[in-house]
């Protein structure tokens, strides 16, 4: 019987001298720490991994260098931390993914898992096989399953929790926000724009499969998981070159410690570019304890508070109708749901440095992670701008860019009105593809996302007044009566309490509606006062009208 060697790419080298002798034979395999097999081996049945996780069937060669040359060097510092030849999963999480160690946690866990490995790392050969295979996921539906298993429990019975899927969503929001050009960013309602999510997936249930929770991700909010993968991808690709390596150091490659690239960061002007939402003067409201408790206060004065003491019921109400209807959590969730051109990203600022070694990476991950918008502009607010159809037509009609119409309704209802184009008063259906309604409190749910499903009308007589959204006009999914006062939502009528409207458009958008506003004042101006010769004012039909209404006397004089 011919001896088996390992070779470097995990293929078992020779062949036992013939079959027929290899039939039946008692032999054994030997495993060193990485998962490579040595020593005289034959076939037996039914083995076909190693203890720790290494296909010892696979027979393809390797076409990733990056991952070999990042397994190496992860199995170097585990053997010098660990005195162990493989790979753990704190050595993976502090090196691959030094700012998301729960990430990195979470992926070495779910490698592990699907290599079926019974030690608690990975060999060598077994991380280098799983790596290859994560890489080559290009299916989306197959790489959004791969992420709900892998924030769940991986046991056998692979049902996902509503904890589960609140980690997966919460680690997708981080990773978002926290490359925002003023540094990371948190938002106080997270939580509940998580749970909104949560609970209208699981509809008061304990578990669901993999399966229907990634076609409810599908449906609902399909570019809230994707950069999640490719910030795996970049990671496991190019974390090799970020790590300090002495031994690599005397070799000449290029090597960028993990202190550098944070350092660069800062420098650089790199960062992701997440949702600027336009905030207001705050110092134009009413204050309660250093908290704007909303501009409607009687006789604009501030109010005095002693500090630590409790609000009132009456300050707690006005701070509730205060809280913003779009706070970034719901911008980063209204940008995963909706069409992407809501959420076109702005243009990577120019580098400081552009001789930087790893430039290109920076340049790269600031493109893929680009999710949510960063230029939506405030065009109407009715806390701010005065309620009323006059108010919301004023402030609205002209801009000629995709929109956001938000309606806070009393029980805690959020509704959201998406129009890709400009609103006009017309006693038509309009909107192309990307015309949505949805739901964002209590529960989040996509209503409707179909062309030619938006209505707005206020003085074309014989038509229905107000604003409507939904396909069939019939039975229209929501309903805003003429004076924007009360929407109706499945048959029930509520009272709305604040509207705002959203410009997801660019710069050059709200100029041009800017530059009609001033154009409409100054028309307006020039009417006012008309120079009119007597020969004119003789056959003017305002002087017919004045005679019709008995006033015989009147000044004709030139005015």
């Amino acid at each position: 019987m011919g001896n088996t060697h390992s070779n470097g790419s995990g293929k078992l080298a020779g062949s036992s001298s013939s079959p027929s002798k290899s039939k039946g034979a008692s032999e054994q395999i030997q495993v060193n720490g990485s998962g490579i097999a040595t020593g005289s081996v034959g076939v037996i049945r039914g083995m076909t991994r190693t203890a720790s996780g290494a296909d010892i069937q696979d027979r393809s060669q390797t076409q990733f260098q990056p991952v070999d040359k990042l397994g190496r060097i992860l199995a170097k510092k585990c053997e010098e931390l660990h005195g162990i030849h493989g790979v753990t999963g704190d050595v993976f999480a502090r090196y691959v993914f030094p700012k998301y160690p729960d990430l990195g946690l979470k992926l070495f866990r779910y490698l592990r898992f699907m290599s079926h490995a019974k030690t608690e790392h990975l060999g060598l050969v077994a991380f280098r096989q799983q790596c290859e295979k994560f890489l080559a996921l290009l299916d989306d539906s197959v790489i959004l399953e791969n992420y709900v298993r892998m924030f769940g429990d991986l046991n056998e019975s692979e049902l996902i929790k509503p904890e589960n899927l609140k980690n997966l969503l919460r680690t997708c929001y981080n990773l978002a926000m926290a490359h925002y050009s003023d540094g990371p960013q948190s938002c106080r309602l997270l939580n509940r724009t998580l749970d909104s999510v949560v609970q209208s997936c699981f509809f008061s249930k304990e578990s669901l499969s993999p399966g229907y929770i990634c076609r409810w991700l599908e449906n609902n909010v399909p570019r809230l998981v994707p950069p999640i993968h490719k910030y795996c991808v970049h990671a496991l690709s190019t974390s090799h070159r970020t790590i300090m390596d002495n031994s690599m150091v005397s070799n000449s490659e290029t090597v960028v410690s993990i202190s550098a690239i944070n350092a660069g960061e800062a420098s650089y002007g790199l960062e992701l570019q997440t949702p600027i939402l336009e905030k207001t003067n705050p110092f134009g409201k009413d204050l309660v304890g250093g908290v704007g408790i909303g501009g409607a206060g009687v006789g604009g004065s501030s109010v005095q508070r002693e500090p630590g003491k409790p609000l009132t019921a009456e300050e707690r109400e006005r701070l509730k109708n205060q809280q913003p209807l779009l706070p970034l959590s719901e911008a980063w969730l209204l940008a995963g749901s909706l069409p992407p051109l809501y959420s076109k990203p702005q243009s990577v600022p120019a580098p400081i440095n552009p001789n930087s070694a790893n430039l290109t990476s920076h340049i790269f991950l600031a493109k893929l992670l680009s999710l949510v918008p960063s230029h939506w502009t405030s065009l109407y607010d009715s806390r701010l701008d005065g309620s009323g159809t006059n108010r919301f037509l004023h402030h609205v009609l002209g801009y000629r860019g995709p929109n956001l119409i938000l309606f806070r309704c009393e029980d805690d209802l959020l509704f959201c009105v998406a129009n890709p184009n400009e609103w006009r008063e017309t006693h038509l259906y309009i909107g192309d593809e990307g015309s949505c309604c949805l739901q964002l409190l209590p529960k989040f749910q996509m209503l409707e996302k179909k062309p030619k499903s938006l209505y707005l009308n206020t003085h074309i007589r014989g038509y229905p007044k107000g604003l409507r959204a939904g396909s069939d006009p019939r039975k229209p999914i929501l309903t805003i009566d003429e004076h924007f006062e009360r929407l109706e939502y499945r048959a029930l009528q509520h009272k709305i309490l604040s509207i705002e409207v959203w410009g997801c458009g660019n710069q050059q958008q709200r100029d041009v509606q800017l530059d009609i506003k001033k154009w409409q004042v100054k028309e307006a101006e020039r009417q006012r006062t008309v120079k009119m010769t007597a020969a004119d004012w003789m056959d003017h039909p305002d002087r017919y009208l004045l005679e019709l209404g008995g006033r015989q006397n009147y000044n004709n004089s030139s005015t």
